[in-house]
């Protein structure tokens, strides 16, 4: 562990065990919560285009697996805090907002939605539990915009990341969205991915799927995709102190990229000479991967093995992924005890630049 998270960790939480969870959700917003958060023109334009709950139709609120039995658990901070945060001890908790403003066909909506859904977690959420941390939205549509609202949130630092969805409109190494990385590398921020789409291209490398199972379990192709266009386009290159957390990916597909990607190079190298090192390198640096859903074998012996085939043990971060119903509070079965308290919060603190605990 470095000095500074060292630090960290000991200005908040002492010589105990530190809690982060890397992804919760609270509620999708709705024209109420909204309006009072955008201008009086957006606010009036959200009424005159029936804009409500902003719902990804790629991941939608309505998909009764994912849905908690109380809606109360993310009603608000509170419901949220008494079902999870204190139960589990947890020092902080990244809230990730399922936004449809990432789909919107108009850039200048998207970006008034994303601002006023900032706006509202601001307000509603993060003001009301200090342990309470959150990913921006920007809107990638409109990267201009999406640069000026990483500035006007670079002082607020319970804004740790940028969130950005897993099958958008382009693979995000493209270099349109280079000033949205500047920016965010420039005030600290991480980038995350997490699964959810605009539904313009299809979910998997074969075309649309007929059923939810098929999309669910091949999403690995698509973070497979997002990461070598991060990686070959030289993203990590142009900006060495960005992060990369892959949220909801699962694990097990992640060695195998990492191996097959760097035999490839060696040969196509030609095309990419701005990649001086394996690309194995330049993941095991950049990327960080949530633990829930845990996509390894059952048993733990076999579990391990998985576990172990991350390069370096720093990679992973623990989430609960609540309050979906797949979600689950604990560690991988099968994760080796010298690794479980990094897990658990450590290597959050070594991963998130503008993430600082609480005192008290």
């Amino acid at each position: 562990m470095t000095t500074d998270v060292m630090e960290k960790t000991a200005s908040g939480t002492g010589d105990r065990l530190v809690r982060i969870d890397c992804d919760i959700h609270p509620r999708l917003p709705r024209l109420a919560d909204l309006a009072p958060h955008a201008s009086r023109f957006w606010a009036e334009m959200f009424a005159y285009r029936s804009i409500d709950r902003q719902e990804l139709m790629a991941y939608p609120v309505s998909l009764l697996p994912q849905r908690p039995e109380d809606p109360a658990v993310q009603a608000d901070a509170a419901g949220l805090a008494a079902a999870h945060l204190d139960p589990m001890g947890v020092d902080a908790a990244i809230l990730n907002v399922l936004s449809g403003a990432h789909a919107a066909y108009d850039p200048y909506i998207a970006a008034a939605m994303c601002e006023s859904t900032n706006r509202w977690l601001a307000a509603e959420w993060l003001d009301r539990d200090p342990r309470l941390r959150a990913s921006a939205l920007v809107p990638f549509q409109h990267p201009e915009a999406a640069v000026a609202e990483i500035e006007r949130l670079a002082g607020d630092r319970r804004f740790v990341q940028i969130l950005a969805i897993l099958n958008g409109e382009k693979p995000l190494g493209r270099r349109e969205y280079w000033p949205i990385y500047r920016a965010a590398a420039e005030h600290g921020f991480a980038l995350a991915i997490h699964p959810g789409g605009n539904n313009r291209h299809a979910p998997t490398q074969s075309g649309f799927p007929n059923t939810r199972i098929e999309e669910a379990v091949l999403q690995p192709q698509s973070f497979a995709s997002q990461v070598a266009s991060l990686v070959a386009e030289g993203v990590f290159n142009e900006y060495p102190a960005l992060r990369v957390v892959l949220t909801e990916s699962g694990i097990s597909w992640l060695p195998g990229l990492m191996w097959r990607m760097s035999k490839d190079w060696k040969g196509a190298r030609i095309e990419v000479p701005w990649l001086e090192q394996p690309p194995i390198e330049y993941m095991t640096r950049h990327l960080r991967v949530t633990t829930q859903p845990f996509d390894g074998p059952l048993d733990d012996g076999n579990a391990a093995k998985v576990l172990d085939q991350l390069p370096d043990p720093g990679m992973l971060l623990w989430s609960s992924d609540f309050p979906h119903r797949h979600a689950t509070r604990g560690l991988p079965h099968g994760l080796p005890e010298t690794m479980q308290n990094a897990v658990w919060g450590a290597n959050a603190l070594a991963t998130y630049d503008r993430l600082e605990l609480s005192h008290g």
